[in-house]
C-alpha cells in the first residue's frame, strides 16, 4: 500500500478492479519519474522532440483530431436535484451517471498502467488551498499536472493530513466521440472523465476541479473559486494593486496577466500571479485576498509572438509541452502569428497546405511552469495570498460596451458580472464569432444554478469589511469598417492605470446610467496616436443600444427563476429608468 489514509487506499482499490490495469504506478512529480514517462512516450511516438538547439527540453503532443477541445455538450454536473445545477449546466441524475460511465471505465485500462497523481491546487501550505486526487491511464496528462498542479509526495502528505480530496477517474478510453463524457459530482467531490485526452477534458485538476467542484465547495465553505487571471501593477512610485480580471477563454487573459509596459509610460511593472484561475477568501483582516490554484499555464498559442505577448513568447523558449502546433522543416514549433519559420508539417502531422486549413490548430496549446514567466510574481507562493483592490469583467464586443467602466456598487456589480457577454473563440467547440452570454467568463464552469451561485456572490457584502472595486473592460470596439479603435496588448495599463487612480480615489468620472467611464483627461494616452473622435467613440454610452442591452440581460437572467436573486432585478430596473 502506497498510502496511509485508508478511504483513499480503498478508492484505489475500487478504481483498479473497475478499470483492470496491468499495473499500478503511485505519483511522486519526482524529476526522474517525469524523464521517465518522457522517454517511454517519445519510444511509443506521443511526443516527438523538439529542436533542442532552439527549443530546449521542448515536446510535441498531437491529439486525435476529434480531440482538441472542451465538450460542453458532453459535460455534465450532476447533483440529486436538477435544480442545484441549474439551466447554466447539462445535468444527470447521479446514479444514472455513475451508472452509464462506468460501463464505460469496465476493464479500460487492460494493458495499460494506472497512474495515481495525488496533487494540491494552490501552495501546499496555504489554508485556502484544496487537494485532489487523479487517476489516469494517461502519461501525457501525469506529465502535464506535474507542471500545472502541486503534483507528488508532498500533496499526499497533506491529503493524508487533512482526509479530504477531490476524486478523479480518468481514461482515454478509444478516443471515440461517441463514448466521451466529462461528469461532475459536486455532492461527492469527484469526478469521471472518459474518452478524452484533451487538456481541459483530461487534466482534471484544471476546469473540472478548479473551478465546477470548487466552485460547490466555494459556496458551501464561504468563498469564491473564479475564472480570472491574478496580476499585480505596479506605478513608478513603488504602489501595487492586484487585479483579478474574468475574460472567456481566449479572449487575451494571458496576454493582459503578462502585459508589456508600452515604452511612454516608463518605471510601470507588471507582475504574474495567476492566468486563468482565482481563489479567492475573505482574510483575516477582512478584505478578499486570492490565491492561484495553479502551478503552470495550459494557454492558447496561436497568435503568440514577441509584439503580441513578449513574457509568454520568451517563456515557450524551453522546457515546455506543446500540444497540436505545426513543425518547421528543424523541427521548431510554429503556429499562426508567428513571424518567424515556415511550416512543413500540420498539426495533424501531414505535409502542410495552406488550402488545407491553418498549420497550428487554432486552439493548440502550451503547457509550461509558471516560474518560467519573467514576470512571474514569488507572491503566487505566498500561502496568505494577494488583496484584491480590483475585479475586471470583460469579454470581445464590438459595439455597446464602452472601453472601461466602474460599477456604481457591489450589487451592480455583480450584475455587470452576470450579464456579461462575448463572441464566441476556438476554446469551444460549436459556432464562432456569435455573442452569448458568459456570467462572470464562468457559463462553461460554474458547478451549480447561476441563480445561487450570484446570490453567493451578493453575499460578500455581509462576509467582507472591504470589497474590491468593479469594473468592465472592452479591449475589442470597432467601427463600422471592423477596424479595431483601442490598440490593445501593452496601451491596456493605460485603462489599468486609470482602474488603480480610482482604487486609490485620485480621479474623478463621469456618471452614465451605465456606470462611471473616464474623464478623457484622466486617461494617460501620452505616445498614442489616438484622435478625438476615435476617443469619443470608445467612451460612448449609446442610450438606444443600451436599452437593448439592458432588455437582453433581463430576458437572459429570466431564464434563472425562481433562484435569481431580488437585487439583480432592482438594478437593472434602476439602469433602465436611468436610460
Amino acid at each position: 500500500m502506497n498510502t496511509s489514509n485508508a478511504s483513499l487506499a480503498r478508492w484505489i482499490d475500487e478504481v483498479a478492479q473497475l478499470t483492470k490495469p496491468d499495473s499500478i504506478h503511485w505519483c511522486t512529480g519526482s524529476d526522474s519519474e517525469n524523464e521517465q514517462l518522457i522517454a517511454q512516450m517519445l519510444e511509443r511516438g506521443d511526443l516527438i522532440k523538439l529542436n533542442p538547439s532552439t527549443h530546449p527540453n521542448c515536446y510535441l503532443h498531437r491529439s486525435h483530431p476529434s480531440d482538441v477541445a472542451r465538450v460542453e455538450h458532453l459535460t455534465y454536473v450532476c447533483t440529486s436535484s436538477r435544480e442545484d445545477a441549474g439551466p447554466n449546466n447539462n445535468w444527470m441524475a447521479p446514479d444514472e451517471a455513475h451508472r452509464k460511465i462506468d460501463s464505460m471505465f469496465e476493464g479500460a485500462m487492460r494493458g495499460r498502467t494506472m497512474y495515481v497523481v495525488p496533487y494540491c491546487m494552490g501552495p501546499i501550505d496555504s489554508p485556502y488551498s484544496r487537494c485532489g486526487v487523479q487517476v489516469t491511464d494517461s502519461p501525457y496528462v501525469v506529465i502535464n499536472m506535474r507542471v500545472m498542479t502541486r503534483m507528488g509526495t508532498e500533496a499526499l502528505r497533506r491529503i493524508e493530513r487533512e482526509n479530504q480530496f477531490v476524486k478523479g477517474l480518468h481514461s482515454i478510453g478509444d478516443l471515440n466521440p461517441e463514448r466521451r463524457l466529462i461528469l461532475h459530482f459536486p455532492e461527492e467531490l469527484s469526478i469521471k472523465s472518459f474518452g478524452s485526452g484533451y487538456g481541459g477534458n483530461a487534466l482534471l485538476g484544471k476546469k473540472c476541479h478548479a473551478l465546477r467542484i470548487a466552485s460547490w465547495q466555494a459556496r458551501q465553505e464561504g468563498w469564491l473559486a473564479e475564472h480570472m487571471l491574478i496580476m499585480g501593477v505596479q506605478s513608478p512610485e513603488g504602489r501595487t494593486h492586484y487585479i483579478a480580471a474574468a475574460f472567456p477563454s481566449a479572449c487575451g487573459k494571458t496576454n493582459l496577466a503578462m502585459l508589456v509596459p508600452p515604452d511612454s509610460m516608463p518605471g510601470w511593472k507588471i507582475w504574474t500571479v495567476g492566468d486563468d484561475i482565482c481563489w479567492l477568501h475573505v482574510g483575516p483582516d477582512g478584505e478578499l485576498r486570492a490565491i492561484n490554484p495553479e502551478a503552470g499555464y495550459f494557454g492558447v498559442v496561436p497568435g503568440t509572438n514577441p509584439s503580441t505577448n513578449r513574457n509568454a513568447f520568451e517563456m515557450l523558449r524551453s522546457d515546455t509541452i506543446f500540444t497540436n502546433v505545426a513543425l518547421t522543416a528543424d523541427n521548431q514549433p510554429w503556429w499562426e502569428g508567428l513571424d518567424e519559420g515556415t511550416p512543413v508539417v500540420d498539426w495533424q502531422g501531414r505535409p502542410y497546405r495552406a488550402e488545407s486549413g491553418p498549420a497550428a490548430h487554432p486552439n493548440s496549446r502550451f503547457t509550461v511552469a509558471a516560474r518560467r514567466n519573467p514576470i512571474y510574481s514569488s507572491l503566487a507562493d505566498a500561502p496568505e495570498g494577494v488583496p484584491i483592490s480590483a475585479i475586471l469583467f470583460g469579454g470581445r464586443r464590438r459595439e455597446v460596451a464602452p472601453l472601461v467602466y466602474e460599477a456604481f456598487n457591489w450589487q451592480h456589480g455583480v450584475l455587470i458580472g452576470a450579464g456579461m457577454a462575448s463572441e464566441t473563440t476556438a476554446a469551444a467547440t460549436g459556432q464562432v464569432g456569435v455573442v452569448r452570454r458568459d456570467p462572470m467568463a464562468m457559463k462553461p464552469f460554474c458547478g451549480y444554478n447561476f441563480g445561487d451561485y450570484w446570490r453567493h456572490w451578493l453575499s460578500f457584502e455581509q462576509r467582507a469589511k472591504k470589497l474590491p472595486r468593479i469594473f468592465h473592460v472592452n479591449w475589442f470596439r470597432q467601427d463600422a469598417s471592423r477596424r479595431y479603435l483601442w490598440p490593445g496588448f501593452g496601451d491596456n495599463l493605460r485603462v489599468l492605470r486609470w482602474i488603480c487612480d480610482r482604487c486609490d480615489g485620485r480621479v474623478g468620472a463621469q456618471e452614465t446610467p451605465i456606470g462611471y467611464v473616464p474623464h478623457k483627461q484622466d486617461l494617460e494616452l501620452t505616445g498614442l496616436n489616438l484622435d478625438g473622435a476615435t476617443l469619443d467613440a470608445l467612451l460612448n454610452v449609446d442610450a438606444d443600444a443600451w436599452r437593448k442591452e439592458i432588455e437582453a440581460i433581463g430576458a437572459y437572467l429570466d431564464e434563472f427563476k425562481p433562484r435569481l436573486p431580488n437585487e439583480l432585478q432592482d438594478q437593472l430596473r434602476a439602469i433602465a429608468a436611468k436610460l
